[in-house]
């Protein structure tokens, strides 16, 4: 069955249909790349606040917070990209939605505790955690290029 939505932007803007595929979404794979070009992804969980999408080094088992790959990659490399997505056996549920991007990490301290709010408003596990501007990086992505993709069947 062919695609049913397709939606490809190439300005900062998100859509309405990428932000509610974001807002409906609690997970994404967060992909960097070293400045060799060596690639490295991991899950995160994040909040889109004022059109950009923000991410935390939380208080999950780590060796390090501010040495941790993607922090080290994103100094290298601003250039990242995030996939969000649906998986289902019934391929005509597939959907995704890549957004390529700026990462930096946030310097702002009212920008940090305004989007730390966000976060565990999202998130009730970080209302228990102590994170704090000083020991626990948050990451700031501006989006690039977004695309959107929906099977046939998706919603």
């Amino acid at each position: 069955m062919p695609a049913r939505t397709r939606t490809t932007s190439t300005n900062t803007i998100l859509s309405d249909a990428e932000r509610a595929f974001l807002d409906d979404h609690r997970v994404a794979r967060l992909a960097t790349a070293d400045d060799t070009g060596a690639p490295h992804a991991i899950p995160i969980v994040y909040a889109l606040v004022d059109g950009r999408i923000y991410f935390v080094i939380d208080e999950k088992p780590k060796r390090t917070r501010t040495r941790l790959k993607r922090l080290q990659n994103i100094r290298q490399n601003p250039k990242v990209a995030m996939l969000i997505d649906d998986y289902d056996d019934d391929w005509s549920r597939l959907a995704y939605l890549l957004v390529q991007g700026h990462a930096e990490v946030v310097t702002d301290r009212d920008e940090y505790t305004h989007t730390l709010a966000v976060l565990r408003g999202r998130y009730p596990q970080y209302q228990h955690m102590p994170l704090a501007f000083d020991t626990h990086p948050m990451v700031r992505i501006t989006p690039e290029r977004q695309h959107l993709w929906h099977s046939g069947a998706a919603k």
